[in-house]
């Protein structure tokens, strides 16, 4: 036998290629922030901006241009409108509504997925109400719930839990039906982990915790049977997708689901995972579009669907390079 036959010329390889990656695989994330007319880099993630509202808009027609599909938003929320009760999440005249219906308004088929969270509205710079020190569930689901609702109002596409509170995304699908929304979907942060790997997005967003850590909600890097256990809790509640967080060093993780289910699974290539890349290629260590390119076709190989990254832009302007 000579497996090299079919790996001897650039047309055989591509002919014979078993994992493709294309732009329709990807989600960008994206970081916007209270005024205007401003676009300030994040030190962590070089590359990477936060983004007033009208400013985030002509960064997005470049998104739309590359034929990337969806965005996922996320928040920088002042200091002075965060409480422990998570109240601007909630907010019809807050951040994220007013960024969801201005990019609806301009861009009515980018897919917009929002996250669903109170860390980044939260004094305590945790995912749920805190009460002398612990973090309460079922009160947090509640806030989660209006939260979700307001994002859905405002136009979003997809609702993206990502907290891992117990119970939280049969709550939101149940009270998004109840009000109408029933196209509305729920990416679910099903298997997210208490990682190391989130330093840089909690920079992004100053949505570190006040005390303590994540680890009573978010799961144990240890477990992967507890992987499969949330998946099917969150699909049973009615998740539409599913995630796994972090990515690169959770492969295993995203085949073993992949294995078991059939709906569309999500991998979340994090800040750290980004962040590393971009330190070891300014260094001169690594050739940056290649070992990005890799990382990626480890993920679909694994069994990704899609993949949140802050890589997408840089990987579709090199993939529209290559037609």
């Amino acid at each position: 036998m000579r497996p090299r036959r079919l790996r001897r010329t650039a047309g055989l390889r591509r002919m014979v290629r078993e994992t493709p990656l294309t732009v329709n695989d990807l989600i960008y994330p994206v970081f916007v922030m209270e005024g205007s007319g401003e676009r300030v880099p994040i030190a962590a993630m070089p590359g990477c901006d936060r983004h007033t509202i009208d400013q985030l808009l002509v960064e997005l027609e470049t998104i739309q241009g590359l034929g990337i599909p969806a965005i996922a938003l996320f928040p920088v929320i002042p200091a002075a409108q965060k409480d422990n009760a998570g109240t601007e999440s909630y907010n019809p005249q807050g951040l994220i509504p007013r960024a969801i219906r201005a990019i609806k308004a301009a861009y009515p088929d980018l897919i917009v997925i929002t996250d669903v969270a109170l860390d980044p509205y939260s004094s305590q710079g945790h995912d749920g109400l805190v009460r002398d020190g612990v973090i309460l569930n079922d009160a947090t689901v509640e806030v989660l719930v209006r939260q979700a609702l307001c994002q859905a109002e405002a136009g979003a596409d997809i609702v993206a839990p990502s907290d891992m509170m117990d119970g939280r995304v049969g709550a939101i699908r149940a009270a998004l039906d109840a009000a109408g929304w029933i196209e509305v979907g729920i990416l679910a942060y099903a298997a997210k982990y208490a990682s190391a790997y989130y330093g840089p997005f909690r920079e992004a967003l100053a949505s570190a915790p006040k005390f303590g850590d994540k680890k009573t909600y978010q799961m144990d890097p240890a477990n992967g049977r507890e992987a499969l256990k949330e998946v099917q809790l969150d699909i049973a509640e009615g998740a539409d997708m599913v995630m796994v967080k972090p990515a690169l060093a959770y492969l295993d993780i995203i085949r073993r689901i992949k294995d078991q289910i059939t709906l569309p699974v999500v991998a979340y290539n994090v800040s750290g995972e980004y962040a590393m890349i971009k330190a070891a290629a300014q260094q001169g260590w690594i050739e940056e579009n290649s070992v990005v390119r890799e990382t990626l076709l480890s993920m679909k190989r694994a069994g990704a669907d899609l993949i949140l990254t802050y890589f997408a832009k840089q990987v579709a302007q090199q993939l529209t390079s290559d037609i």
